[in-house]
């Protein structure tokens, strides 16, 4: 079955693609031209790289929703989750005012932050992520880097019931 409906009968079917793209996700491929460089001939020859980009983007939604399919039935009888943050850096505190990385829309402006751990002030964003006791990833979140940590528990706590979260001092 294919999601996207296309006039034109595509030669690489998008569960073809969906798994390829998973699958250099897992081999730690990051860059498209990496994995079209070691494809097989049989498989760099049904689509263009510009073309698989494109496609990959339209059907991240499919492949989200796959993500959290494996993910339900992984931490089907999980009742332990470990939660915590980290800084996303766009650039230098110093040119933090001439940046214009990421000032596009109002709702997605970087902000100033302090990552405790590293003792430091960053101009950018604070990833959030929450995993079981077995590694697998529950949830993921970007926020801008002045929201405190607690802020996050109050978002994901209608995702997450009669658990046990472990956090650091960031979350108490």
């Amino acid at each position: 079955m294919d999601y996207l409906h296309q006039i034109r009968k595509p030669k690489l079917r998008d569960k073809q693609l969906i798994a390829m793209d998973l699958t250099s996700e897992y081999m730690g491929i990051d860059s498209e031209c990496q994995l079209f460089r070691i494809l097989p001939a049989s498989l760099s020859s049904k689509i263009e790289q510009s073309v698989y980009n494109r496609r990959k983007r339209k059907l991240f939604s499919f492949r989200e929703s796959l993500r959290k399919a494996l993910v339900k039935r992984l931490n089907k009888s999980e009742h332990c989750y470990i939660v915590d943050s980290m800084p996303l850096e766009v650039c230098k505190l110093s040119r933090s005012s001439r940046s214009k990385i990421c000032k596009e829309q109002d709702y997605s402006l970087p902000e100033k932050g302090y990552c405790a751990s590293q003792s430091s002030h960053y101009y950018g964003y604070k990833l959030h992520a929450v995993c079981s006791a077995q590694g697998v990833i529950e949830s993921m979140d970007i926020s801008p880097a002045c929201v405190h940590d607690i802020n996050y528990l109050k978002d994901i706590k209608h995702q997450l019931r009669d658990c046990t979260l472990l956090g650091d001092r960031g979350y108490l």
